[in-house]
């Protein structure tokens, strides 16, 4: 496709797809919370560190605070922004997306229809991201996952939009494997139970999502807190999906399905020292995706009358650590695994 396409939330993923985007030749226009990060790419270009390469590409950044200065509408708008940033975001760029425009929630967690709320289910595409990235330096990424171990699903969850997947699908493509899913919804809440394993569940251990498996008796509780988001996905509605490039045999013929996306994850996606997005954060000091992930199924859980002790427990034991009375480390899996007993009891 050609057209004007703007990538809200220029983080580590949103500045390694817009480089791709770039590359690729398409209009795109980068923007992003972080000033000096924004300083850092107008000065210097986006720098993406991979593990085969490293990439240097002239970009137009802008401050959010820009925004208010453009003047010409875009035809794809891709939110990168944390899962909680989605609604805000989507009501920043709102007015400078065309009318017959398309947003697309390239995000962790159950977003795609707050912003729909905010834009309008006919403007609105859902996606699936797997990358891993990290920026800690401004203007420079550490993208571990390059285009070929990186996978994005792009479906429409509304009439309107309904053949326009492919538009996003063409853009995607540069920046890792795409697809279009029928069931968009579905497979983000696979994408979330797959986070829920790996994840803050990690990130509590203060080991990369490679070293914790590898801790005895990590694996298992691991799989535990994805079965349960499975389960009340299941209790909820939502279908198990393919996803990572999995068949509709690997799902419907698995009776092991969270350990079978596990695999997949960690042999095709996942390099050895890569940190969860989880980790990344409170390393930054920064707020995580918590409530979005293991939080919201727990809370789910509850609301439905159903059980989730270990997403319970993560999400408990996740909230101390953000709340500074508790650090990361690998003494937590016992009390990961303590916490998980009393809720099961109390439940």
């Amino acid at each position: 496709m050609t057209g004007k396409i703007a990538i809200v939330g220029s983080g580590a993923n949103g500045t390694s797809i817009g480089v791709d985007l770039v590359g690729a030749g398409h209009d795109v226009t980068l923007i992003d919370q972080w000033p000096a990060h924004v300083e850092a790419m107008r000065r210097d270009g986006a720098t993406v560190v991979m593990p085969e390469e490293t990439i240097v590409r002239q970009v137009r950044a802008l401050h959010i605070c820009d925004v208010c200065t453009l003047t010409e509408p875009f035809d794809v708008v891709l939110v990168v922004t944390k899962a909680y940033d989605a609604r805000w975001s989507s009501q920043l760029i709102e007015p400078y997306l065309k009318s017959d425009g398309l947003l697309v929630a390239v995000q962790n967690g159950m977003t795609a229809e707050a912003v729909a709320e905010v834009v309008g289910p006919e403007r609105t595409l859902g996606c699936v991201i797997e990358i891993s990235s990290g920026l800690f330096t401004p203007g420079i990424v550490e993208r571990h996952s390059p285009p070929a171990r990186s996978w994005f699903a792009v479906g429409s969850f509304h009439p309107a939009t309904r053949g326009r997947e492919s538009e996003v699908v063409e853009l995607l493509s540069h920046a890792g494997a795409c697809e279009t899913s029928e069931d968009i919804l579905a497979a983000k809440w696979m994408k979330l139970v797959s986070n829920c394993t790996t994840l803050a569940t990690t990130a509590c251990l203060g080991l990369s999502i490679a070293d914790a498996e590898t801790v005895p008796g990590m694996r298992e509780f691991m799989l535990r807190a994805g079965q349960e988001a499975l389960d009340v996905g299941a209790a909820l509605g939502f279908g198990q999906r393919p996803i990572f490039g999995l068949s509709e045999r690997d799902v419907k013929d698995s009776n092991r399905l969270v350990e079978t996306m596990l695999d997949r994850l960690m042999e095709g996606f996942v390099l050895q020292r890569t940190r969860g997005v989880v980790l990344q954060d409170w390393e930054k000091g920064r707020k995580s995706e918590l409530e979005d992930l293991n939080g919201l199924v727990a809370a789910r859980a509850r609301e439905s009358g159903a059980a989730a002790p270990a997403c319970e427990a993560v999400t408990e034991l996740a909230r101390r650590i953000e709340r500074a009375e508790l650090r990361p480390g690998i003494e937590n899996l016992a009390t990961l695994q303590g916490l998980a007993e009393d809720y099961a009891r109390s439940g």
